[in-house]
């Protein structure tokens, strides 16, 4: 995790995606963070060296024909869609609790006022990002809900549970958590005991996180850029540098997520890996059929292929099938997923 007296780079980075997903003309694909360019404020005020942030100040056209921006905008938007209808579904459900993790720059708290109207929502982070987001909703929303508690915690010297009991919080009521953006910075054991916390909720209570899978987390670790072909040495580059600090370090075996939440008490009820067809289908797809990111995604699928030609081209045709059948394995191992569990009776 980034050090006690900084600011999160990636709250800023993923917040920076959202507002530009939210100028996207079409409703039917765009990001519905309607406040994230609020919260981030001005771009030229905001710490340097994070990806996309440059964009924020240009057109959203010139925006998305850029590869590392288009990418990361898709993801956001199937993220922030795929969470909204899961806080939607959960309140109808009976959730009377919103608990959310890391918070960052999260804006539900303030845009989904009616939808959350007489629940109790609990906002958890680290001392310093949460006064920087007090800050910035006192200055541009003028103040928070009523219905909003901020949960300022270092968690390196009290639990979890201590925190927000502090604040009143209640796990025996029906609860909708949230954990966007936040497995992968956290070590196995303590994110366990969080999830095992979570399931000492009230039966029902959801919990939706995000997560990268260990094949990505050993591959962030072999990283060597002087190995990467320079057409695509800047945005790895740019992405190392920016979670220098914030270290990737876990990751669930890919297609063992099931397991892995049942052996804390909970159970998965919906999972999606981003970028699939299907995730494409549901969140990124126009009512003209064409898709979000469209042009810049097919030139960064057509230089991935160039790449992996180059790298098999001098091989025998036996080497060659067996490396073409690694990358492939290897593309597969590499999904970022995100899913919902929930609390059993």
């Amino acid at each position: 995790m980034p050090g006690q007296d900084t600011i999160s780079k990636t709250a800023i980075w993923v917040a920076a995606a959202r507002a530009i997903g939210a100028r996207e003309p079409d409703p039917a694909v765009r990001n519905p963070d309607r406040l994230a360019g609020a919260l981030l404020g001005d771009p030229a005020q905001l710490e340097g060296d994070i990806p996309i942030v440059e964009f924020l100040a240009g057109s959203y056209a010139a925006a998305m024909q850029e590869i590392e921006v288009a990418g990361t905008v898709r993801a956001m938007t199937e993220r922030t869609r795929f969470i909204d209808q899961a806080l939607q579904r959960a309140v109808a459900d009976g959730a009377v609790q919103c608990l959310i993790l890391g918070a960052g720059l999260d804006s539900r708290a303030y845009r989904c006022t009616e939808l959350l109207a007489g629940r109790r929502v609990y906002e958890v982070d680290r001392p310093v990002t949460s006064e920087f987001k007090q800050g910035r909703v006192a200055a541009a929303l003028g103040g928070a809900p009523a219905n909003l508690t901020y949960v300022a915690a270092d968690l390196q010297h009290e639990t979890l549970p201590d925190a927000l009991a502090r604040h009143g919080y209640d796990p025996a009521r029906r609860t909708f958590v949230l954990m966007e953006g936040l497995t992968m910075y956290v070590q196995e054991q303590p994110l366990r005991d969080t999830f095992r916390f979570l399931a000492t909720h009230a039966p029902g209570s959801s919990i939706v996180f995000d997560f990268a899978t260990r094949a990505m987390i050993d591959g962030l670790g072999k990283v060597d850029l002087t190995k990467v072909p320079p057409a695509n040495r800047p945005p790895i580059e740019r992405f190392m540098n920016m979670i220098r600090h914030e270290p990737w370090v876990f990751g669930m075996p890919l297609d063992g997520e099931h397991e892995f939440l049942a052996g804390l008490g909970l159970q998965l009820r919906e999972l999606l890996t981003v970028g699939s067809e299907e995730s494409v289908r549901r969140y990124l797809t126009r009512a003209d059929g064409t898709t979000l990111g469209a042009e810049a995604q097919a030139r960064a699928e057509a230089l991935r292929r160039l790449v992996q030609e180059r790298m098999v081209a001098t091989m025998e045709p036996a080497q060659r099938e067996m490396a073409e059948t690694a990358m492939r394995e290897q593309a597969r191992q590499n999904a970022y997923r995100i899913a919902e569990a929930v609390v059993g009776s």
